[in-house]
């Protein structure tokens, strides 16, 4: 294998790809970037096992075409510390990757490819294009709400509902919920539902823009896979049933108040301060024309705001995880919020004012 490349050519996807590289690994070969290189194209691949990222690009030469697998890492960040626009010369030698550069060379140790894990190509029956942005609004007005490692694994995702027309993302974890839905132009005979793992979305949405440029989906029973651009994305399915959100959605909140989206963030913030470390509760007493915000903690510390608010119904008080009211102020578009209570142990409706493509659901909290 001989091949030169400039270093902004190569930094771009191997950064991407190095980024589905985990740094401790069960497989040696885990920690190495695949890269191949023929006449036309160089392929660079990263996997865990569960993702896979496969980054192409244009070599300025190729004398010898062929394949080896090198420190993801040790790789991306020679490239960062080379400088702008030079051009990098790679060779194999004695078993060895050896890059030069100007007047520096480095050697680098390698495993053998044919070590390196493929997601095999599942036989796959649905294949959808959507507009990048798109994809990557469904997933910016959710992601937040995905859970953590929680022993319900299949929480520990997105799901994925595409029916003829719309798709849907949905994600949650036991105390609050995000639903964000888009109309887009998909044939779909019958629905499909699918539960991309954490790491699985936190990839795919870095290969994303707000451009008009498709994305091509092919699902399959285990594995999602997606075209954008150069890149080639696949992860592993979480093979579990994610519960009825429809359900969880309170309907027939009578108390409903609209804010001033910024303003009533800040506040939030700035009483959070005060709030209770570990459980970080604040308590909400709406009144006509106001919302009061309150806070204490054990060192009996007190914070206390007030915003003004469009509501003219019964007073109420209830208290919420301020955490969860602040990620969802933070990725709603619109300047002004609405919010729908029916009493202080129901949980609070979350939207744009007249409803908007996104919904957000969080449960109250006994002060």
């Amino acid at each position: 294998m001989k091949f030169s490349i400039s270093r902004e050519a190569l930094l771009r996807p191997l950064a991407l790809v190095a980024g589905v590289v985990e740094r401790r690994q069960t497989l040696p070969v885990l920690s190495n970037v695949l890269i191949q290189v023929d006449p036309d194209q160089v392929a660079l691949t990263g996997t865990d096992l569960e993702v896979e990222l496969i980054g192409r690009t244009v070599a300025s030469q190729v004398d010898e075409p062929g394949a080896v697998t090198v420190p993801a890492r040790k790789l991306m960040d020679i490239c960062k510390s080379l400088p702008d626009q030079s051009e990098l010369h790679f060779t194999l030698e004695e078993g060895r990757a050896v890059l030069r550069s100007g007047r520096s060379r480095f050697t680098l140790s390698t495993l053998p490819v044919a070590e390196f894990p493929n997601i095999e190509d599942a036989q796959s029956d649905i294949e959808l294009s959507l507009p990048r942005g798109t994809l990557k609004h469904l997933i910016d007005a959710t992601a937040f709400a995905m859970a953590q490692q929680d022993v319900r694994y299949y929480l520990n995702g997105m799901l994925l509902d595409l029916q003829s027309n719309l798709v849907r993302a949905v994600a949650t974890d036991g105390h609050r919920l995000a639903v964000c839905s888009r109309s887009a132009e998909v044939a779909m005979e019958t629905p499909r539902k699918l539960i991309v793992p954490r790491k699985g979305v936190v990839e795919l949405v870095r290969l994303l823009d707000d451009g008009d440029e498709p994305v091509t989906l092919t699902l399959g029973s285990t594995h999602v896979r997606a075209h954008t651009g150069d890149f080639t994305f696949t992860s592993k399915l979480v093979d579990g049933k994610f519960p009825d959100y429809e359900r969880v959605v309170p309907r027939g909140g009578d108390k409903v108040f609209i804010a001033d989206r910024a303003e009533l963030r800040q506040v939030l913030s700035r009483t959070s301060i005060l709030s209770n470390e570990k459980y970080r509760g604040v308590r909400l007493h709406l009144a006509e024309g106001n919302l009061q915000v309150m806070a204490n903690n054990p060192e009996q510390e007190e914070a206390e705001e007030n915003v003004a608010v469009e509501y003219g119904g019964d007073a109420l008080e209830i208290g919420f995880n301020v955490g969860y009211l602040i990620d969802v102020l933070n990725v709603v578009a619109e300047d002004r919020i609405q919010m729908t209570l029916s009493d202080s142990n129901s949980s609070a409706l979350l939207e744009e004012p007249g409803g908007g493509d996104a919904l957000y659901v969080v449960m109250p909290m006994r002060l």
